[in-house]
């Protein structure tokens, strides 16, 4: 058993890298590629706002890089091994990264930006001479307040870099269109550099003068970017935080937690987002699952021991009466009649707390005659409807399920042979009859703690209730990739664990399965 689950837990890295490429693929290879909604939805943002986040995007996935590369770069984001300088954390958790290199400015050194990177070596000389001997102790406050200001800074002078950037681009595509090379623009906008480079320019245009001017910001705003890097990059070596992970060979490769990122959308840490909707969505999962199985394997053995009766008939019926009822048209219905004013409101319409929550006792109690819900009673009493949702279609497929499992086992060998040597009819059904039916339940059963994590997308939607159905929802609404690709490694990963699981309960349920 030890040797097949070392295997199982082998074979899984694998499978999770084919998993998370996929989905990587379709991100990437789709119009615009990664990035390209927030691009978009930020299309009305300031400039600089709009460079900061196509700096975040070019750092974390390389944009112009092949997408199997980006893919790469991901990976090593969300693998334990990672390689180069360790991380460092700030106490409430985020992670400090060091300064990145920028790239150097478009067609340094040529007819068309004659300027070379060996102009600017005695301004970021000055810069790296900068006296930071009063910031030399690790983990001083002085420290991580001069991080704070030169991180802050750097943001600042690379955003703006990236604007002058673009600038340069848009005068280099004005002229292309000018001298009517469209070769040298492509059809999503973007300009081809090489061509440029080999193209003698024409000094006398205004257009030319146009790529002087933007190339001119461009040069001095890589200087100032540079200036600040070097001096960011100078204070992360002194260590302002405590660094993350564990070394193996120093500055070269440690073991760390995986990095997810941070949405894009809501601008917070993928990991915090997760674990504030994943208890909300366990919470709902944990009471309407025990519910199914009370209801519908009691059901489902009732009624393949009195086939045919009556009992069998009517549960059968009414499990598949409410199986073919849509949830959003049931959820609708609760909410129209359960939960209006106008009708019963006995229930509340949506959320998971009531507005004076927070002044709540923590249970149930009386005062001054009155009775007072309490934190733990109001939230059941909101998520009553949404656990009703979920439950209701449930029913069906599992006491089908169990009851077809029992009416295979009841006309085997073993059962005739302990009917036959009197063993009542209770424990013959319980401890041969469903014990041996017990491996379609474990199948259905594993598959649920996906849906566990996962969420419902509907029932969370309609409820308002802030699960990981609704967070994944909004990932997808917003594009933001960094939550789809963390919910979708995360799923993958349970997925797998299930399966394994699922093996593992075979082999005690059943012992001629065996794995040895």
């Amino acid at each position: 058993m030890a040797s097949y689950i070392a295997r199982r837990l082998l074979l899984m890295v694998p499978t999770i890298i084919g998993i998370t490429l996929l989905v990587f693929l379709l991100l990437a290879l789709s119009p615009g590629g990664i990035g390209a909604g927030l691009r978009v939805s930020g299309g009305q943002m300031e400039a600089s706002k709009a460079a900061l986040l196509e700096a975040y995007l070019e750092d974390r996935y390389g944009l112009k890089d092949p997408v199997v590369v980006q893919y790469g770069r991901w990976l090593s984001r969300m693998s334990p091994i990672k390689f180069g300088r360790r991380d460092q954390a700030k106490d409430g958790g985020e992670l400090v990264r060091a300064p990145r290199e920028v790239k150097v400015p478009l067609l340094s050194g040529t007819a068309w930006n004659p300027w070379r990177m060996e102009d600017a070596s005695a301004q970021i000389a000055a810069a790296k001479a900068a006296d930071l001997a009063p910031l030399a102790t690790t983990l001083s406050p002085a420290l991580r307040s001069a991080w704070n200001e030169v991180s802050r800074g750097y943001a600042k002078a690379r955003a703006e870099y990236m604007v002058s950037r673009r600038a340069y681009e848009r005068s280099l595509a004005h002229y292309a269109v000018a001298v009517r090379a469209n070769d040298l623009v492509e059809s999503n906008g973007e300009v081809n550099v090489s061509g440029f480079a080999s193209l003698k320019p024409d000094k006398t245009r205004a257009e030319f003068q146009e790529v002087e001017s933007a190339g001119a910001t461009m040069d001095a705003a890589w200087i100032a970017c540079e200036q600040s890097r070097v001096q960011a990059d100078g204070i992360f070596q002194r260590k302002p935080f405590v660094e993350v992970g564990v070394p193996i060979l120093p500055s070269i490769v440690h073991i760390a937690s995986p990095d997810l990122g941070v949405a894009f959308s809501r601008g917070r840490p993928v990991a915090d987002l997760i674990l504030d909707a994943l208890p909300v969505t366990i919470l709902i999962n944990l009471i309407a699952i025990p519910i199914i199985y009370l209801i519908a394997v009691p059901t489902g053995i009732l009624a393949a021991a009195r086939r045919g009766q009556w009992f069998d008939s009517i549960s059968g019926a009414i499990f598949v009466a409410m199986w073919s009822i849509p949830t959003v048209w049931a959820g609708v219905l609760m909410i129209g009649y359960l939960a209006d004013n106008q009708y019963l409101g006995w229930f509340p319409v949506a959320g998971l707390h009531a507005k004076t929550a927070d002044q709540m006792t923590f249970l149930p109690s009386w005062s001054s005659g009155q009775f007072a819900m309490g934190y733990v009673l109001d939230e059941l009493w909101h998520i009553a409807l949404p656990v009703a949702c979920l439950v209701y279609g449930g029913f069906a497929v599992l006491a089908k399920q169990t009851r077809a499992a029992m009416l295979d086992n009841a006309n085997m060998d073993f059962v005739r042979t302990a009917k036959a040597k009197g063993v009542p009819t209770r424990d013959v059904l319980i401890y041969h009859v469903f014990r041996n039916s017990l491996l379609p339940l474990i199948t259905m059963f594993v598959s649920i703690f996906p849906a566990m994590l996962a969420g419902s997308l509907i029932v969370e939607k309609i409820f308002s209730i802030p699960g990981m159905g609704s967070l994944m929802l909004d990932a997808i609404n917003m594009r933001d990739r960094e939550l789809i690709l963390a919910d979708t490694f995360m799923i993958g990963m349970v997925n797998l664990l299930a399966l394994l699981v699922a093996d593992i309960m075979y082999a005690f349920a059943d012992p001629r399965i065996s794995f040895d």
